[in-house]
């Protein structure tokens, strides 16, 4: 009976030992991820980006778009961060928009062609080639983007009646260093899809995905 409690202690005493290397090995590696980042050094990087893409289909809209995503260089060829944006929805019904809609929404917001946006995303990107030289990349921000007015926004034959939108923004690009004493310092020239999600107003209420196409130019360091 004294050997089997024994060796019942025994190995209650190893797995706590173990579980606690266990813990303390979890921690550094999260201590060595997280602190660089927050110090500003060794493997932090940040973006910086402005663009422009349209809408596909009928529905006729501009986005402007600036932003940033601040993050953590992985290893050679993988980055990931979080960041946030303002984007400007210019959209462009026609002169006879509105003559179709039945049954307006009870209490509907007012409506207009002019829209802030707010994007919040998380960041990943994938680099193709030696960074020291000119180089491609691949790169996804997908989160949510709020609209920063009480307004309805007019577009297509309808109008989007979102307050939040799903958002997902793939691109390809192109990166060229301009820094030969530092080749972190780079800009990214690139062309993008855009998707949003959204409740859309037509005589019914329906769901659509606006999508656009365009084009950025960024500056990462």
């Amino acid at each position: 009976m004294k050997k089997i409690i024994a060796t019942i202690l025994l190995t209650i005493t190893g797995i706590s030992f173990s579980a606690s290397a266990q813990i303390y090995e979890t921690i550094n590696t999260l201590q060595s991820v997280i602190s660089p980042a927050l110090s500003g050094s060794g493997r932090y990087k940040g973006y910086v980006e402005a663009g422009y893409s349209h809408t596909l289909s009928h529905y006729n809209g501009d986005f402007i778009e600036l932003s940033t995503s601040q993050g953590y260089q992985y290893n050679s060829w993988f980055y990931m961060g979080a960041g946030l944006g303002v984007d400007l929805l210019f959209s462009h019904p026609g002169e006879h928009w509105g003559e179709d809609i039945q049954n307006p929404v009870p209490g509907t917001r007012p409506i207009t062609k002019t829209a802030p946006m707010l994007p919040l995303f998380a960041d990943f990107r994938f680099l193709i080639g030696d960074t020291s030289n000119v180089s491609f990349f691949l790169d996804l921000k997908v989160g949510c983007s709020f609209l920063l007015t009480n307004r309805n926004i007019a577009i297509g034959d309808g109008y989007l009646t979102n307050r939040e939108y799903f958002f997902l923004d793939p691109s390809i690009g192109v990166r060229v260093p301009c820094n030969k004493k530092n080749n972190k310092q780079a800009i990214d020239v690139g062309v993008k899809y855009k998707l949003l999600t959204s409740n859309y107003w037509y005589n019914v209420n329906n769901n659509i995905t606006l999508q656009s196409l365009g084009a950025f130019i960024a500056f990462e360091w």
